[in-house]
């Protein structure tokens, strides 16, 4: 005997067009992620970060931190990673960060949020079928502190694009 065949797979679209930001409008990032020790330990080897702050918490002790640091570029990843479902998730081509800042050390155990702000809009002129959107995002701990803020740009498909 033979299963009826399963209805076929329809595409879910993701994310947002270009159409559907203005500047000045806001994002507040849902969920929030904790950094470990596992997460700075693993991601610092896997990259080769072996600036001894970030596993060897005496040292970091001797230089005045409670502990071991996260590692800088984790810390951005995870802010970034937090602003994908909301900014970029429908896709189109990343085109940079700019004016990234550190404004104070993440420990593991921290717990991080992110928000954006759309800063500009405008159409491409070389892609017809979609424009740049620049966002302004902020990550903060557990305490409300704003840890770092950098720019990013995507290309956004506009809605009716071929996707």
């Amino acid at each position: 005997m033979t299963e009826p065949a399963a209805r076929p797979p329809r595409k879910w679209h993701k994310g947002h067009r270009f159409e559907d930001f203005s500047v000045g409008q806001r994002f507040l990032h849902h969920w929030g992620r904790t950094v470990n020790e596992g997460d700075n330990s693993l991601f610092s080897a896997l990259t080769l970060s072996y600036n001894p702050l970030y596993f060897n918490a005496e040292l970091a002790r001797a230089h005045g931190h409670p502990g071991a640091v996260a590692n800088p570029l984790l810390v951005f990843l995870v802010v970034f990673g937090l602003s994908v479902e909301d900014l970029s998730e429908a896709g189109g081509l990343f085109l940079g960060v700019d004016d990234l800042a550190f404004h104070r050390p993440v420990y593991p155990g921290d717990t991080l949020t992110a928000r954006s702000s759309v800063v500009e809009v405008r159409e491409s002129e070389s892609r017809p079928d979609q424009g740049i959107v620049t966002w302004h995002t902020e990550g903060f701990n557990q305490r409300d502190e704003l840890v770092i803020d950098f720019r990013r740009a995507n290309l956004v498909a506009k809605r009716g694009a071929a996707s």
